[in-house]
């Protein structure tokens, strides 16, 4: 048995695509379909349209078009726009409100921002390079002592006895010298030290001196000069006024007493730097060391010079000239490069 197709259906469905297929091929000039919008070519579709069935139809309805930009400059400058009004243009971020002015210079430096703080005080317990000298004079010491204690134990028992004529039995070698001569300028380099620590507690105003190792240069060069100065000193009036033999062994027991000098005020430099030992305390130990010092330079001036004669007044004012005034100057010459190198408000 055969069924009739109804006509009805098929003629709505015809009166249905029509129309639309139609009015799919009519476009205005600028890609639109011709007075209708998406909406109502997606209504035109049967209900049953699949979404490829719809993205056709919009598509043979509507044609895409390119928009054409503005040629005008963009004043809002969006961070990142690759469009730029000139060769030299910034993005906003980046500009300033002063970048138009004429006064605005950039590349010159304005100063730092921010207040500044207070400085960290200079601190030789964390200076590398007094802590290497310190430790060089050190293990330098300690070896030359291990090549040369005999040097030290003769010198020793020959300071308090003394044999006719002023003349020693054994000489010194070259390498026993050097030995001496490098505690000579480990007890300048001590005395460098106390003198800049005693400056920097006391002295409250800045000084012009832009490191703190020339103002210990200063003073290692004038005490480097003072025991020199002595030297000489010595040299020449002992040399006018007494024999050679004499004079010799006046200045080997100078040599010897700078050295013992360098060598126990070590452990009290070191003890101020690195073990926060009172100042005071360091300067009371490092006077009595000087008085002590004076007191057997004292005795042995006159046990080499004045023993076989007379020495009244002479000794006094050969061992105040040599030895007091020096040292006093010295005092007085350390104050008066701090007092000049002070500034001045």
């Amino acid at each position: 048995m055969l069924l009739r197709a109804d006509s009805l259906h098929n003629a709505r469905q015809s009166a249905v695509a029509e129309p639309s297929a139609g009015h799919w091929e009519g476009h205005n000039t600028d890609g639109t379909a011709a007075g209708l919008t998406p909406k109502q070519v997606l209504q035109q579709l049967p209900k049953d349209a699949t979404p490829a069935q719809q993205d056709s139809a919009i598509q043979a309805n509507f044609s895409p078009t390119r928009e054409h930009l503005s040629t005008r400059p963009d004043t809002l400058r969006m961070p990142f726009d690759s469009v730029k009004t000139s060769k030299d243009a910034k993005p906003f971020f980046e500009e300033s409100f002063f970048d138009r002015d004429s006064m605005y210079h950039p590349e010159l430096s304005g100063g730092l921002y921010g207040v500044a703080g207070d400085p960290v005080p200079y601190n030789m317990r964390g200076d590398t390079l007094i802590t290497c000298l310190l430790l060089a004079c050190f293990i330098l010491g300690i070896i030359s002592f291990s090549h040369s204690r005999n040097l030290i134990s003769r010198q020793a028992k020959n300071f308090f006895r003394f044999s006719s004529g002023n003349t020693t039995t054994e000489n010194e070698t070259t390498s026993e010298l050097r030995f001496q001569l490098f505690l000579v300028f480990v007890t300048c380099l001590q005395f460098s030290l106390l003198a800049f620590f005693y400056v920097e507690e006391t002295v409250s105003e800045p000084l012009i001196l832009k490191s703190h190792y020339t103002l210990i240069a200063i003073f290692l060069a004038l005490s480097s000069g003072y025991y020199l100065f002595k030297t000489a000193a010595y040299t020449f009036v002992s040399g006018v006024f007494f024999n050679m033999a004499s004079n010799r062994l006046w200045l080997k027991s100078q040599l010897f007493v700078i050295s013992i000098l360098g060598v126990v005020l070590f452990p009290a430099v070191v003890l101020l730097i690195y073990f926060n030992l009172p100042l005071h305390t360091v300067l009371i130990y490092t006077t009595a060391l000087v008085v002590l010092a004076k007191i057997l330079s004292f005795y042995k001036c006159y046990v080499t010079f004045f023993r076989n004669n007379s020495p009244g007044l002479q000794i006094f004012l050969y061992f105040c000239t040599l030895e007091i005034v020096p040292l006093l100057a010295l005092v007085g010459g350390m104050m008066m490069i701090v007092d000049s190198l002070k500034i001045n408000y």
